[in-house]
């Protein structure tokens, strides 16, 4: 249909009027982007307008010299009003401290002379900064303090600073040791080892006291041979995990089970002796493989075995002794004893295994495991306290009539219903009562903290296990080298000391 004259008129009057309130609209959309802009590329060199940081120290705790620490992180934000250009952002010492930074993506690194230019932080952002750190040798035998300062240089010529520290300490570094011969290894020097440590058989590892081995991931000690552990009350042989650093602020890796594989005594390794050592953190802290029970094992004397991921001691078969020790936190049991002949003297052992409510027993003893018979030729555990988060964290066990399974408690602590029959095998033991909320588990000593994960075993002065041991047959030293006292000796591996 064709359009008469006015209609045509019309149409172009409407076509104008839309492009003009078009154009207006873009031009009103330009100036709202232009100022938007504006006020966000607006930068200021006042020297009233800093950065703040979410830190003004960043800090390592203790490193070991040459060896990469993980990432610590902080923020850097801009609330000044306008936007802050950095005109460099550097090290203070260059390449002389060993720490390594990432400023928003860009690294600090020799080919930059360890400085970054022209970093942008706009009104109301910011921007993430990364710090790790290799630092060189000290060469001392304790650890150095090392620090170094990371220096925001801005347009206004204002430098912030922000303080990066660590504790360096110098290592000896061992990777895959196997000990053909006899070897020993002492000394206050830090030992790191990658890989692990296997003894041969006829050989024999010493480790003196004062010593500790700091294993990396994975590694452990596998003994054909012998191992020989000579520490003292005053300077305990330490053997953990090598990470120093911190999973939370309140937790240190440290205090994690499963750092490092552990020590295993394969079958033909016998008369191996651990005293005085500080065992924790591992995954099966000690394990004995099944082997000939008339030669002896293991002597396990004066020592801790605390936080295990696995098994604490989990004897198999095996001629063990123990002593004075303290093993305690396993997510298996503390002591697990298959078949064999194992003496316990003096211990405690404790279930508060944090980390998993499907915790095992503080105490097994049983002559079978899984399909195999092993028979109990002997059990024997005095003056030890057995106790823990459950009701019952004691389990005692025989396959069949016909497999030995010899056992006997004298003056010690169970955490366990007390038995109806076998009472000729209980002589003098104290049973802890559940419901007894006065005297219980956590009450027997001086510290179980499960949020921060700090334990103390001490005897509380509340414990039943005060006083209460065998007068006529214990052990003169407790753990810390300190004399029992005679007329009423302690239940455990330390003595009840009231405090001052």
């Amino acid at each position: 249909m064709l359009l008469s004259f006015d209609n045509k008129k019309a149409a172009i009057a409407l076509y104008r009027l839309m492009i003009r309130i078009l154009k207006y609209f873009l031009c009103a959309t330009l100036a709202v982007i232009v100022i938007a802009c504006t006020d966000d590329d607006s930068f200021t060199a006042s020297p009233n307008n800093r950065l703040t940081f979410s830190t003004d120290t960043v800090r390592m705790d203790t490193v070991f010299s040459s060896v990469p620490t993980s990432t610590r992180t902080f923020w850097v934000y801009n609330r000044s009003g306008d936007g802050i250009r950095c005109l460099s952002v550097g090290l203070e010492r260059g390449n002389q401290s060993g720490f390594r930074v990432n400023v928003d993506g860009s690294y600090l690194g020799s080919s930059s002379g360890y400085q970054v230019s022209d970093i942008e932080v706009r009104d109301k952002d910011s921007i993430r900064v990364f710090v790790e750190l290799t630092s060189p040798l000290n060469h001392g035998n304790t650890p150095q303090k090392i620090e170094d300062n990371l220096v925001f240089r801005l347009e206004s010529g204002i430098e912030q600073k922000v303080n990066l520290n660590a504790w360096s300490w110098d290592a000896d570094m061992m990777r895959d040791v196997v000990v053909e011969s006899d070897m020993t290894i002492g000394g206050d020097v830090p030992v790191i080892i990658y890989g692990g440590i296997v003894v041969r058989e006829g050989a024999t590892l010493t480790l003196n006291d004062g010593v500790t081995l700091y294993f990396h991931d994975g590694a452990g000690i596998d003994v054909y041979g012998r191992l020989v552990v000579n520490g003292t009350a005053e300077k305990n042989v330490v053997l953990r995990g090598d990470r120093l650093d911190r999973m939370f602020d309140y937790l240190p890796y440290d205090h994690v089970s499963g750092q490092w594989k552990g020590i295993r005594f394969h079958e033909k390794s016998y008369e191996n002796i651990i005293d005085y050592a500080d065992i924790h953190a591992a995954c099966d802290a000690i394990v004995c493989d099944s082997s000939d029970v008339t030669r002896m094992k293991l002597l396990l004397s004066n020592s801790i075995v605390h936080n295990s991921k696995g098994y604490g001691v989990e004897a198999v078969h095996s001629n063990v002794d123990i002593r004075n020790c303290q093993i305690t936190n396993s997510l298996n049991d503390c002591l697990a004893v298959y078949g064999g002949k194992v003496s316990v003297w003096h211990c405690t052992l404790a279930q508060f295994y944090p980390f998993d409510a499907a915790r095992g027993m503080a105490l097994r003893f049983t002559n079978y495991r899984d399909e195999h018979v092993y028979p109990l030729q002997d059990f024997t555990c005095v003056n030890t306290i057995v106790t823990g988060y459950a009701d019952d964290v004691l389990s005692g066990a025989s396959k069949d009539e016909t497999t030995a399974f010899s056992w006997q408690f004298s003056h010690c602590l169970l955490r366990t219903p007390q038995p109806e029959t076998d009472l000729e095998k209980m002589v003098e033991v104290v049973f802890e009562d559940p419901e007894d909320t006065t005297v219980y588990g956590v009450k027997n000593f001086e510290k179980i903290d499960d949020e921060l994960l700090r334990y103390d075993f001490r005897l509380s002065g509340v414990s039943k296990a005060v006083g209460t041991a065998d007068k006529e047959n214990f052990l003169e030293y407790d753990r810390l080298g300190i004399r029992r006292k005679e007329s009423a000796p302690d239940m455990g591996c330390y003595t009840y000391r009231a405090k001052e």
